[in-house]
């Protein structure tokens, strides 16, 4: 009897040990990964456009680009994504290579079921350290209420991130906010928040620690895209300049 209580025992400690090492994981991974707060409009889904290039460089892949938007939009809380490819065939499917006007932009936003659609070009790109990529965002959706996600339009207007000239008669609103940015890693304040996207990705387990995300050029972009995304849901310089 003591033999068999004693093999118990040690079957408890095989099969709880896992679940507390798993547990233990899970609280780590939801740490990390809710990096975008999204206070303003949550729920809500997003389509996201192809990057459109006005740099003038041939040195990068728009359609690539803009995966890693979408990929970091996904760290957005209340927020749902749906891809470039969706969105590259709904432009296909309407004869567009890409999107110029805001009308064209919410047609493909509801052609894929979302309530919103990310469109945004890249103005400057020079990817060598000290790298330095401006972006240009713009969130357009319409129907602003009850019905559309969880935009909250009293505070979206308190916020001031919204263009009193986006707004019609009936109160219907095409750009839901906007930003535009130069991410220069020369400048000591990119660098201090380059620092702290670097811990909340865990960048410290690379060599490199938080410089990958200055010497490789996939880093900055995500990091650029980041920081693009949190301005429009959360930041200070997300607010829109009627």
């Amino acid at each position: 009897m003591r033999l068999i209580a004693g093999w118990r025992w040690m079957l408890l400690v095989v099969v709880v040990a896992p679940a507390v090492s798993g547990c233990a994981m899970r609280r780590q991974v939801s740490t990390v990964t809710a990096t975008i707060p999204n206070r303003l409009m949550s729920p809500i889904t997003i389509a996201v456009a192809p990057a459109i290039n006005q740099s003038g460089s041939t040195d990068f892949d728009p359609n690539r680009f803009a995966d890693r938007m979408a990929s970091e939009l996904g760290y957005a809380s209340g927020t749902t994504v749906i891809p470039v490819s969706r969105v590259l065939a709904a432009m296909m499917a309407s004869g567009e290579d890409r999107l110029r006007t805001a009308s064209q932009a919410l047609a493909v936003s509801r052609a894929v079921g979302a309530d919103a659609i990310l469109v945004f070009s890249v103005t400057e790109y020079e990817p060598y350290d000290p790298p330095r990529i401006g972006i240009s965002a713009q969130l357009y959706g319409t129907g602003i209420g009850p019905n559309v996600g969880g935009v909250d339009p009293v505070a979206l207007s308190r916020s001031g991130r919204l263009a009193g000239s986006s707004l019609t008669r009936s109160g219907r609103r095409r750009v839901l906010a906007e930003t535009q940015h130069v991410f220069d890693a020369s400048h000591a304040s990119v660098v201090a928040d380059i620092k702290r996207y670097a811990a909340l990705r865990g960048a410290d387990k690379s060599p490199y620690g938080w410089r990958r995300y200055v010497v490789g050029q996939q880093g900055f972009v995500q990091y650029c895209c980041y920081a693009t995304i949190q301005e429009l849901l959360d930041g200070p310089s997300g607010a829109v300049v009627p």
